[in-house]
């Protein structure tokens, strides 16, 4: 198959980043890429639909690995995947004779490791210099379930209208479910039985990068988890500091102690980020050297350093994405920065997943939540225009209309961008700029 072709089914199927930012998978097909890396590495604590998704759907996976890999001319496919996740690995190893060119990697149970700069490393020894792209260094990354996506897309001519999401927490039986795109969050959560706090939130994402949700919002294709804890959880209130607040702490206590440095997986690559210096300019204002803000462009916001790293429980990376939103709202774009030699103590400096787990107060939930396969229906869906990176998709439907179940509801704008389609048949009661929402026919 041509690059072209792929792209074209890609795109009109809506297959974008399942996880992250949601990039248009049909924009990383390149000639350039030599490498094609699978990411299995399930960044985040308490995620587990990746290496659940690769166990149940191997074959599939697969595939369409091999396919992207002989679409653009890659020289080696690379499956990087944890090294704990042995179910997975024995269900590759079944399947992978039949696919040259690929090879496992076993990665270390280490946050972030599913962060693609830090995985581009680990498993090819390339170094993604500060604030470049993968193909940069001939390299294209996609995560598991981005590729049965693609599978989804290619052997059976279906566009993405369901997402594996991991439902984790206070909930009474934890759960990795197959839900219809727009359904509320709440929903999906009651998948998992009994909530067992009164006062619950909702960690969309992971416990590290996630961000707070509510009840009705809906799942995209980029939610991967919902953690559900108690208000009074120390990892919510962590969470909940104000800007203001982040900064006074910052400059009566900052001990310069250089921790959140030492510890910061970008910087240990040789990226010009450099948390304490950041910390020691905000906290005084002290604007002469500007250098400590403008490389907070280059951070990754992994979270480690206020999450893991510093003994007085400041807020490196909240007070990083505050200056770093700043100057992207003010036109600011990332200077140019050459990458450092990696750190000889990198090895000595990674943060196994299972002491970040106890820091964080989460041990108690990283329980097995089996994949629930089956596709779930909802009554009703609010489905985003917005879920990618690029423009959003153009609705394409009136309100009043009648809509099948697959069907296109929104058309790819011009430039980066994907189609949207309903996973529900029904009724469009709303469309608006910015989503589309259809109530399931009765019955």
């Amino acid at each position: 198959m041509k690059i072209e072709e792929l792209s074209k089914i890609l795109r009109e199927s809506g297959v974008v980043g399942a996880g992250g930012a949601g990039f248009p998978t049909y924009a990383k097909l390149s000639e350039k890429a030599d490498i094609v890396l699978m990411n299995c590495a399930e960044c985040e604590p308490l995620l587990k639909l990746h290496r659940q998704l690769l166990s149940a759907h191997t074959e599939e996976i697969l595939q369409a690995f091999a396919l992207i890999a002989e679409t653009v001319g890659a020289k080696e496919a690379i499956i990087g995947i944890k090294k704990e996740y042995t179910g997975t690995i024995r269900a590759i190893q079944e399947y992978i004779a039949a696919f040259p060119g690929m090879r496992i990697h076993e990665l270390p149970g280490a946050y972030p490791m599913g962060d693609e700069v830090v995985l581009i490393y680990e498993a090819t020894g390339k170094t993604v210099r500060p604030g470049g792209l993968p193909i940069e260094q001939g390299v294209a990354v996609f995560n598991v379930e981005t590729l049965y996506n693609v599978y989804r897309a290619v052997w059976e001519n279906q566009g993405v209208t369901s997402k594996y999401v991991t439902v984790v927490g206070e909930v009474e039986h934890p759960v990795t479910v197959r839900v219809p795109i727009g359904m509320p969050v709440a929903e999906v959560t009651a998948m998992a039985g009994r909530c067992k706090t009164e006062d619950p939130v909702y960690l969309l994402g992971g416990p590290m990068m996630g961000n707070f949700g509510k009840a009705g919002q809906p799942v995209t294709k980029t939610t991967n988890a919902i953690i559900v804890l108690d208000r009074q959880h120390p990892l919510v209130l962590k969470k909940q500091s104000r800007f203001t607040t982040d900064v006074a702490r910052a400059a009566s206590t900052c001990c310069q102690c250089q921790t959140c440095t030492d510890l910061c997986p970008r910087h240990n690559l040789g990226h010009p980020i450099r948390p304490h210096l950041f910390m020691r300019a905000a906290a005084n204002r002290d604007f002469r050297d500007l250098e400590p803000f403008l490389d907070t462009m280059f951070c990754s916001s992994c979270g480690l350093c206020e999450m893991y790293s510093c003994p007085q429980g400041l807020k490196p990376r909240s007070m990083i994405a505050e200056y770093k939103n700043g100057l992207r709202k003010a036109g600011v774009r990332p200077p140019e920065r050459t990458a450092k030699p990696v750190k000889e103590a990198r090895e000595y400096r990674r943060v196994p997943e299972n002491r970040l787990l106890g820091r964080l107060g989460l041990q108690k939930y990283d329980v097995e939540a089996l994949l629930d396969d089956q596709v779930r229906t909802g009554r009703k869906v609010k489905i985003m225009l917005s879920q990618h990176i690029g423009a959003p998709a153009k609705a394409d439907v009136a309100k009043g209309a009648s809509v099948r179940a697959g069907q296109v509801i929104a058309a790819a704008a011009d430039g980066l961008s994907v189609n949207i389609h309903t996973p529900l048949s029904g009724i469009v009661t709303e469309v608006t700029e910015r989503y589309v929402t259809i109530a399931a026919d009765e019955g």
